[in-house]
Formats: C-alpha cells, sequence, structure tokens
C-alpha cells in the first residue's frame, strides 16, 4: 500500500537538498537533474511512497539522453542515500522509487502538499512563515554589483581609447593624402611646354611626351608620394637618365636645314 509522508514541506525539503547537493563532490549535474525530476514526480503524487517511474518520462525531464547513464545514476543515487530503487524486470511495471524526507526542522510553515483541506486551527488559517531570502543579507549581490559597474566602466574606457586611436590614425592617412595631392598651381606644365623646353634643349618630342604622360598619369608626384616642385628639374633628370640608359648615345634633335653625314664615307663603295 502507498505510504503518505506527511510533513513535507515543500521549500524546506529544497533547501535542504541543495545544501546537500553543494557539500557532495560526488554528484554530477546528470544526478542533481534525476533528482530534481523525481522530486517532481513525487510532488505531483503527494508525496506519497513509493512512486511508480517511467524510464522514458524520466529521462526526459532529467535531459538524459542515455539509457546506461540513467539507470546508473539512479544505482548511485540509491547507494549515496538519496532515495530507495527498487528497479523492475517486468516491461509492463515500472521501476518503484521511494523518496526520503530531507526536511528535518520543526517550523510553522505551511508549504506542506498533504491534504490542506483539513484545517486543525478551528478554522484558522494559520499565519504562513516567510523565509527570508539569503541574497537580502549577502553583501556578495553588491560587491558583485560594483564589480560589474567597474568592469563597464572599464570597457567603456578602452572602447573610447580605441576609437580615438582610430580617429588619430584617420586623421594621419587624410592629412598624408592630402599633402601628396599636387598643387595645382603655375609649376604644373601644359604638354605644350614641356615640348617646348624639349626643344630648347634639342631632344625630340617623343620624350618630351614620353616625360609629360609618365607624370600626368601619376599625379605629377616624385617616386609616386611628394608633389613635385619644380618640373624643369624633373625633365633635366629625365634627359639624364634617358643618355645614360640609352646605348645608341646621346638623343639629339637634328637641326633644320643640315645634313648630317659622316666625313669618313668611302664614296668608292658599289650602292
Amino acid at each position: 500500500m502507498a505510504k503518505n509522508d506527511g510533513g513535507v514541506n515543500f521549500i524546506r525539503h529544497l533547501l535542504s537538498i541543495s545544501e546537500k547537493f553543494i557539500d557532495d563532490q560526488r554528484l554530477s549535474p546528470l544526478h542533481i537533474s534525476l533528482y530534481y525530476a523525481l522530486f517532481q514526480s513525487w510532488n505531483l503524487s503527494k508525496f506519497r511512497n513509493p512512486i511508480s517511474v517511467s524510464r522514458d518520462e524520466l529521462m526526459r525531464a532529467s535531459k538524459i539522453g542515455s539509457a546506461n547513464t540513467y539507470t546508473k545514476c539512479l544505482k548511485e543515487l540509491d547507494a549515496w542515500k538519496y532515495i530507495k530503487y527498487l528497479p523492475s524486470h517486468n516491461p509492463y511495471k515500472g521501476s518503484q522509487i521511494y523518496l526520503y524526507n530531507f526536511n528535518k526542522t520543526t517550523d510553522n510553515g505551511i508549504d506542506i502538499s498533504s491534504d490542506k483541506s483539513s484545517n486543525k486551527t478551528g478554522g484558522k488559517t494559520p499565519e504562513k512563515v516567510v523565509i527570508p531570502s539569503l541574497n537580502s543579507i549577502n553583501n556578495t549581490n553588491e560587491s558583485n554589483s560594483l564589480n560589474e559597474h567597474e568592469s563597464t566602466r572599464k570597457k567603456n574606457s578602452r572602447k573610447f581609447i580605441a576609437a580615438d586611436g582610430n580617429r588619430s590614425k584617420t586623421k594621419k592617412v587624410v592629412q598624408k593624402k592630402e599633402n601628396a595631392i599636387p598643387c595645382k598651381s603655375e609649376g604644373t606644365p601644359t604638354l605644350h611646354q614641356v615640348k617646348k623646353y624639349f626643344a630648347g634643349r634639342t631632344w625630340p618630342a617623343i620624350e618630351a611626351e614620353k616625360f609629360y604622360n609618365y607624370f600626368q598619369s601619376n599625379g605629377w608626384l616624385v617616386g609616386g608620394k611628394t608633389a613635385m616642385k619644380d618640373w624643369k628639374a624633373a625633365a633635366n633628370n629625365w634627359m639624364l637618365n634617358a643618355e645614360s640608359f640609352n646605348k645608341n648615345g646621346p638623343i639629339r634633335k637634328p637641326s633644320a636645314g643640315k645634313l648630317h653625314t659622316s666625313t669618313t664615307k668611302d664614296y668608292t663603295e658599289p650602292l
């Protein structure tokens, strides 16, 4: 016959069993989850012992995915005196579980899942004793709040420093680009001016066009970075470099009206 384990105070029992769980280093989260699933079934049966359990329902409630792990946890809870496990080897009959009452304190609490219709106080509803929350007297919460505030302040400070550093870097890049843009002043020549300058030094127009097209394409930058200050000096360097790389000697523009011939030519040789 099922036994009604009267006097089980819901809150007191949970507080007591939670303290035992904290001190018991043998337990894993699976043991605790399975026990709370058993306790819920015990509560629904109004704390009657024993209760008949279904493995599938308990595994789903305790989030245990392995039948072997479920059986192992049940046997260990039984060995450690948290429950009394009576396994059933009949597939049509559920196993039986006895749960012990860990509410060993005597108080006036009314959180008892027995027949609440019975009133032994002469029709008067007894005053319900409210168990104070431990957090209201725990200074740890205040410390945690201060630590969280300090952590948030430091995190925001790091973000501000990083953002300020990024703005400084962006400003430097913009300034560098602005400095690299050549000044559109009279120092930037036209193609006509370049050809005239090269012609004055007896250089062919094709070299003047090469010089102009090269620096026009890169924005009149020297070395691709610095704005050109004196294009005529750059043109002189261009001519010097062109002469040094020309294997056939200096490049010169032939003078108009003059025929350049060799004075050592032998005119007796047939053409």
